[in-house]
Parts: structure tokens; sequence; C-alpha cells
């Protein structure tokens, strides 16, 4: 049966001054010897990461940053990426998180189109950055750097030093729940991100919401995401969520492969693990697999892309623990379709969270009958304020209260709603978004390439990957590993084709349009 807040009663909501790292401050003024986070390089208690905030915050504004400016945040999960999301926010200044996989060009467009007056970032990435930065189009007034590993250039500046010369901001920022707190970066079909700006209060709602009514999140649990901070998904599961409940939170910086996993499952002994289906996967068919008895995990969360009935079920039958799945978006900030605890039904998203209302409509806008697929529709109160800069997809997907997510699904008679595919040609990879015809304007660069169309292609664990298929130019030879090589070094690593067909020509209309149905049947007939 579907979810019901306990009582009846939806969660208050917040006053009419309101600061979200304040409200985490104040949720844990009682616990502050209790480890709140877990890095790479140590760990941070509840009293220390206070008055970190603080100082980060009063250091920002020493800079001369001003109310509501920008500051660009680019940093691999760590203490130091929540420090600086929150005094930032505390200061009333506006992170901007950003993807920590993207190339220069990517960031010098993020810095102009959000205008961030200063960047924070990780010592690795600071070379992307700088590069970035030389490209011109915006200039940064400061740079601050994460555990530095050489000596800084003219106008950086390490996060240490900043916070050791600052005194404690003593008052946050007078902000309301509804001014800008934050942005996060989500992928456009046509290849530029779309700056979604969310309020004080969005993460305060998907906490009241999702993380402590459906996860039912504890303060005795720690936390683990292979999803980083951020992505909207992670940015609830490794901040919002543990940070309200006085929880532990386990960070790490490199890539979530599967055996980096394992090892904080074993030696960090989390009890709440926040994961997507291509990871689950690769647990799956590791040789490193650890048995149920040497890990600690209670509860397991999915989102990202479409969990496959059986990945779950595998996954349930080797460690005794349900993946609860759901959907959620940049746009909302986390999960407003979900299963529950206790009564998973693998192959859908289970049901409407609490707090949120869903509508499936056809084509003409009507709502469409159970069985049949519509776009899905969602209204709740993390709903972001718009995309900057960009009124007519802001119109396109804010609707009134509601927010046009995209996705097609099916509702069935118990209630449960089943993934049914994209209402656009955007693919989900590894929980990512991807535009085929960001990586078709990509081949088509190489001398050698005509034409190329991009699909979804289904592997054999039931998930989505990119497949191409290119129409050479005459007389000109490529091969497929050439041209993979030659996406990697223009686009973003994850967005290259994992497979990379050669045909003489593309199907296409009398219009000459592409028809990628016919691609797709083609893949279908050769698999």
């Amino acid at each position: 049966m579907p979810p019901t807040f306990a009582g009846g009663a939806q969660p208050a909501a917040p006053g009419p001054r309101f600061n979200f790292a304040q409200h985490l401050i104040d949720c844990n003024r009682g616990r502050p010897a209790k480890i709140a986070l877990i890095d790479d390089a140590g760990q941070l208690s509840y009293g220390e990461l206070a008055e970190r905030i603080r100082r980060v915050a009063g250091g920002l504004l020493a800079l001369g940053l001003r109310r509501e400016e920008r500051v660009l945040l680019l940093m691999h999960d760590s203490s130091d990426w929540v420090t600086s999301f929150l005094g930032a926010m505390y200061a009333g200044l506006v992170p901007v998180a950003v993807n920590t996989l993207l190339t220069a060009d990517d960031y010098a467009y993020m810095l102009q189109h959000s205008r961030s007056q200063a960047a924070l970032v990780s010592d690795a990435l600071l070379p992307v950055l700088r590069q970035a930065m030389a490209q011109g189009g915006h200039e940064v007034g400061a740079v601050v750097v994460s555990r530095p590993g050489a000596d800084l250039a003219a106008g950086e500046e390490s996060l240490d030093a900043l916070i050791a010369r600052s005194a404690p901001l003593a008052q946050p920022a007078a902000t309301s729940p509804d001014d800008p707190g934050f942005w996060l970066y989500s992928s456009g079909s046509t290849g530029r991100p779309k700056g979604t700006a969310h309020t004080h209060a969005n993460p305060y709602w998907t906490a009241e919401l999702y993380g402590k009514p459906i996860l039912g999140l504890l303060e005795s649990d720690v936390c683990f995401s292979a999803a980083k901070l951020f992505f909207a998904y992670g940015l609830g599961n490794g901040l919002s969520f543990p940070l309200s409940v006085g929880a532990t939170v386990v960070l790490m910086a490199e890539r979530p492969t599967p055996d980096a996993t394992f090892r904080r499952w074993k030696e960090q002994r989390p009890t709440v693990f926040f994961g997507a289906p291509t990871g689950f996967a690769g647990m799956l068919a590791s040789a490193s697999l650890p048995a149920k008895k040497d890990v600690a995990l209670r509860l397991v969360s999915s989102a990202g892309e479409a969990l496959p009935a059986d990945l779950g079920e595998r996954f349930t039958a080797h460690f005794g623990v349900e993946i609860i799945d759901g959907i959620g978006s940049t746009e909302m900030l986390h999960i407003y379709l979900s299963n529950v605890p206790g009564q998973v039904r693998y192959g859908t998203t289970g049901w409407p969270v609490p707090g949120y209302e869903v509508e499936l409509r056809g084509d003409d806008g009507l709502s469409v009958p159970d069985g049949e697929p519509g776009d899905l529709y969602v209204r709740g109160p993390s709903a972001a304020l718009m995309y900057w800069g960009n009124r007519d997809k802001t119109r396109e997907t804010f609707q009134g209260a509601w927010t046009k997510s995209g996705d097609k699904y099916v509702r069935n008679p118990d209630g449960t709603y089943t993934y049914s595919g994209r209402s656009d040609d955007m693919l989900k990879v590894s929980g990512i978004y991807v535009s085929p015809f960001e990586v078709e304007a990509t081949l088509v660069q190489h001398p050698a390439v005509l034409e190329a169309a991009v699909i979804g292609m289904t592997d054999s664990d039931g998930l989505t990957k990119t497949k191409a298929y290119v129409v050479l130019k005459q007389g000109c030879a490529a091969t497929a590993e050439e041209l993979k090589a030659f996406v990697k070094e223009r686009l973003a690593p994850y967005k290259y084709p994992r497979a990379i067909d050669f045909l003489p020509e593309l199907p296409k209309t009398a219009t000459g349009k592409i028809q990628r149905f016919k691609l797709r049947e083609m893949d279908k007939a050769a698999a």
C-alpha cells in the first residue's frame, strides 16, 4: 500500500527566517563530539563542523564577496566540500556545485554563465580550473584550494589558511526559505547545461519528506553514497539527510568502483548505502563481492536510472537487504517516487512520496488511464526556482505548481509506477544524462565521419549504454576505437559511445530526419 505521513500530518514549514546551514547546526547542538564526517584525510565532529562552517563563511565575506553572489564549488567529495557548501550558504552566498568529470570548456561556460565571483576547488582539479579561467569570458576574483600539494599562484589561497585567519561569522545571513540557496547544473538536451537554482528550504523539504519518513534514517546510522555530492541525489544522501538526523557520513574522493566501495563497506561499516543500478551490476559481477557477514548494511537506496528487477532480486538474495528504488531529478532535488522499506516492488519505482503529487498526462495534456504511458508531472515543495538565464526552458519545465519531469511512466493497478522511457532523446548512462546530439556533433568533427546517430542500447544487465551508428565519408577510413578516443578527448569521458557500428547510410524520413526507431530495431535484431 502507498506510504503515508505518520499521524497524517505533513512536516511543519520553515519559519520566515531560515538559513539551511544554520538549520543543520541547530539540529546537532546536542551532539558536538559525535563524528559527523569521515573522509580520506580523517574525521570531523559536529562541533568542529559548525566551527568550520562559520569560519568559511567569515573568510568568504572577508574576500569581498557579497550577498547572493555565486561561488563555484569544484571539489571531490570530502569534509572540505561540505564545509565550503554550507559555509557559503551560511554567509548568504550561493554555491554553484559542479560535476568534477567535465572539461575546461564546460567549466569556462559555467563560470561565465553563473558569473561566479570566487571558486572553491580541490587541488587535483586546480589545473583544469586554471585552464578554464585562462579561456577568458569571465574573471574570478579569488580561488580557494582544498589541501594544496604545491605552491599556489597569485590570487589562490588554501582553504585551511582561509579558515585559520578568519573569525567565525557570529550570525548566519538573514535568509528566507525562498531565498536562492545554491545551484546545481542539469544536463541540457542540446548540450549546454542548465543552471538550476534551488532555495534554502528545498533541502529541508527533501530531508523531511524522504530522508526521515521513507528511508527512516537514524542518528546511529553511518551513511555512504556512491553518488557524489554535486549530484542532487548525492547531495541529499551525503549531506542533507544524514546531517539532519545527526548520523555519520563516509565521503570518498575517488571513483566508486566496486573495490573502492567494498573497502569502505568493510572498514567504515556503513549501515545505509546509496548507489545506482550500473554500480550494483558491477558489484554483483565482481570477484571481490563481500559476503553478507562482512558488511553492516541495513538499507540500500537506488536512483539515477531505473533499477532492473533482476538486479534488485540478486542483490537482496546475496545480502538479505532490500534496494529501495526511486526517481528524483535535479529540478526536484531528490526522490519523489519511491519504493518503501518492507514493501518493495522490484521492477517498479514505487509510489508517490507523501508531500508530492504526480500526474501522468498524454500529448493532449489530459490524464491517461492506468496501464497507458504518459508524461510524468510532479508537484511538491522542493521544486527549483528556475533555470538561470533560460526563460524558455524554465517555462517549458516549471508549469505553475507542476514540474515536467521529462520521463514517461505507466501507473499500475496497485498504485505503483513503472518507468517507460524518456519523453525526449536524452539518455541516462550510469545515472548521468547524456545528450545524443552532443555526441553526434562531436563525432562529425572527425575528418572521416560524414554522419552519426546515437541511441541507447540495453546491456545484459538491462542497463542503458550509448551506441553510435556512423557513416564514413567516401574514400575515408576510421576504426571504432579511434572514434571513441576522439570523443573522449573532446567531451567528458563518460559521454563517449560504448559501441560503434558503421553503416553505408542512416535510415531517414522523406524530409531527411533520422529514424532513430529503425536504429533501435536494428540494435534489438542484432542482440
